[in-house]
């Protein structure tokens, strides 16, 4: 299933393959750390979803306002930081997150980690000074090229390494923003080596935390990520982060100025995980077109019955049928247009939260 988490990792002979010239060439820095990459199976049997969830927020722009769909205005942006650091939250650095997991370790209630994508200059001239003088720690996934070839509207490795320095951290996110799906092993072997050089070379430090460009993602590429080294990758689906999810598809809220709410950022900052597992189909690049999206919810959850699912692009509500006591099949009626697609299942609680459930899938070109 695709919530299963890789339990070992061994060492494979040198050879003359793309992916063991990659190991040769940059190792990521984590050999030693390669067989520790799973969550022991004993940690998170006794570590409830609620008491180890985490709701992770994602931007992309600050006061951009040419680019609504990938931007927050700059007063949604002091709205949220004053939410953040007046409401009952705990907001976190994503890196100690991620360790909580592995380790099952609790997290405060109400968790939160704050992520931003691409490396935009907006992001050092709007988002980190409000963010430094509030105390909030976030996390900066950078994609290598742009920062390199120079261009304009991104950070420079100065501008990475002062954010670095005070407060901010820096997460992997490909050489050129790649579309992984469907690329070669060559070119997402190549992609990973030549971002990881550069981020040993300027920050002197490989990141151990990777977001997939796009969200998109796929069995074969989160797999590489696997392999490579990392201890937790990110998507662009809405869902609150917990143990027992899938650490290499991790779920993350996206905010822009249409979903940039001070309502909807404390919806999402107090949502609690709806544990599932037993998740299909198993590929995130789908070769059925509509899928058969299903899933198996925790018996830590009571009833089923105010379950609803949502599909996107177009937010309509889903059929769910129910197989047994806990197992759920989502189905709708029409194919995804190519790119990408969504599922939402939410449920209220009787203390007026949400438990929220997302997955995203790639879909190819016909």
């Amino acid at each position: 299933m695709i919530g299963m988490i890789m339990r070992s990792w061994k060492a494979r002979p040198v050879s003359t393959s793309p992916k063991s010239r990659f190991w040769g060439v940059i190792g990521l820095g984590f050999a030693s750390a390669l067989p520790a990459l799973s969550v022991p199976a004993s940690s998170t049997a006794t570590v409830t979803a609620d008491r180890s969830a985490a709701t992770i927020i994602m931007y992309h722009r600050f006061g951009e306002r040419n680019y609504p769909s990938t931007n927050v205005r700059i007063e949604q942006l002091e709205a949220h930081i004053r939410e953040l650091t007046s409401g009952p939250y705990n907001v976190l650095p994503l890196e100690q997150i991620v360790d909580a997991f592995r380790t099952g370790r609790d997290l405060p209630a109400n968790t939160v980690a704050i992520t931003i994508d691409d490396a935009y200059q907006s992001t050092y001239t709007e988002a980190w000074p409000r963010f430094k003088d509030a105390g909030l720690p976030f996390t900066l996934f950078v994609a290598t090229d742009p920062v390199d070839k120079g261009l304009a509207n991104f950070l420079t490795w100065d501008q990475l390494r002062e954010i670095r320095d005070g407060g901010g951290s820096i997460g992997h996110h490909t050489a050129s923003h790649l579309h992984m799906v469907g690329a070669s092993d060559e070119r997402i072997w190549q992609e990973i080596r030549k971002a990881s050089e550069r981020y040993q070379q300027e920050l002197g430090k490989i990141p151990r935390i990777f977001a997939y460009p796009f969200g998109e993602a796929s069995r074969d590429v989160r797999g590489k990520i696997i392999e490579a080294g990392f201890i937790a990758a990110f998507g662009q689906h809405s869902g609150v982060a917990y143990a027992g999810a899938d650490r290499f598809y991790l779920p993350r809220f996206p905010f822009n100025e249409n979903f940039g709410s001070i309502d909807r950022l404390k919806l999402a900052a107090t949502a609690l995980p709806l544990p599932v597992s037993d998740v299909t189909p198993l590929d995130l690049s789908l070769t059925q077109n509509p899928p058969h999206f299903g899933f198996t919810v925790s018996s830590e959850i009571q009833s089923l019955e105010q379950l609803n699912c949502f599909a996107s692009p177009g937010g309509e509500p889903a059929q769910i049928r129910r197989l047994g006591e806990r197992r759920l099949e989502v189905r709708v009626d029409h194919p995804f247009p190519p790119g990408r697609a969504r599922f939402n299942c939410t449920m209220p609680t009787p203390d007026n939260r949400w438990r929220w459930f997302g997955m995203q899938f790639h879909v190819p070109q016909p």
